[in-house]
């Protein structure tokens, strides 16, 4: 009785420890995969992710079956579970209903493509990051606070997603300013298209036409005309929404440092209180 209970235990035993090695192996071989084709490397890198965790999960089943199958004691305890499985298959499907419906979603954001890891995302009105880990339960998004987002696959699959790496990272920023009725538009649009163009961060997103046709660099248009002010909108390029974001506080700061310089004032909302004496 000893003797099979280590016979037993051995199998057990080198089972895991080969299923521990065929998944190293396996995640050692996806890697290399990864960086031979570095030239596609966030659809790589997606498929990376996805296939290690779809392996993982074969190679431990099939850990799970050779067990069942070798000891048998555990043996008839299976057959009672498949004579039982459809009970099982029920009320596991019943308590997993939202499980299954996270991988099903998960495997159809890897047929889609939706994104991929490394992407900057936003989903519906909730979050904006970059997509770090994508697994068949949920999707990881780090946002620009450093902190992890982790959405099921099912609720991500539902929502409205704006990739803004997907195929052209450059983003066109929208930059208003409001002057007073009394400032010269004229003025305020040349500082505004001059301190735009000196940034870092701003890219001239013209085509050969636009140039030859003297198209700016920096379009500006009057969009409204307020309650209290005239309103201007620039439209500013940039690489990507991280290098847009630092350029649009960027030029808030020096564009009003200039209006400053030249008399144009930004206006505040005037109240005209008329008193009648009776």
């Amino acid at each position: 009785m000893d003797l099979m209970i280590i016979k037993y235990s051995a199998i057990v035993g080198i089972t895991l420890i080969l299923t521990i090695i065929a998944t190293r192996i396996t995640k050692k071989l996806l890697e290399k995969s990864v960086d031979k084709l570095s030239d596609v490397m966030k659809m790589q890198q997606t498929n990376y992710t996805f296939f290690r965790f779809l392996i993982n999960f074969a190679i431990y089943s099939i850990a799970l079956v050779v067990i069942f199958y070798s000891v048998p004691e555990l043996r008839s305890i299976g057959i009672t579970i498949l004579a039982s499985a459809g009970v099982l298959t029920a009320i596991i499907g019943f308590a997993a209903q939202e499980a299954f419906s996270n991988i099903i979603s998960g495997i159809f954001i890897f047929i889609f493509k939706p994104f991929h890891v490394g992407d900057q995302i936003k989903v519906g009105d909730l979050s904006t990051g970059i997509v770090e880990d994508i697994t068949l339960r949920h999707t990881i998004i780090k946002n620009f606070e450093n902190k992890r987002i982790i959405f099921p696959n099912s609720q991500i699959s539902s929502s409205v997603i704006v990739n803004s790496s997907i195929i052209d990272e450059k983003i066109c920023n929208f930059i208003e300013f409001g002057i007073s009725y009394d400032s010269n538009i004229d003025m305020a649009v040349e500082i505004i298209k001059s301190v735009a163009m000196k940034h870092k961060f701003f890219i001239d997103n013209r085509t050969e036409d636009e140039k030859q046709n003297n198209v700016d660099a920096v379009i500006t248009r009057v969009i409204s005309l307020g309650d209290f002010s005239v309103n201007i909108r620039a439209y500013v390029w940039s690489k990507n929404m991280q290098e847009g974001f630092i350029l649009k506080t960027d030029l808030f700061k020096s564009v009003k440092e200039e209006f400053d310089k030249n008399n144009i004032e930004i206006p505040f909302p005037y109240r005209t209180i008329v008193h009648k004496d009776k």
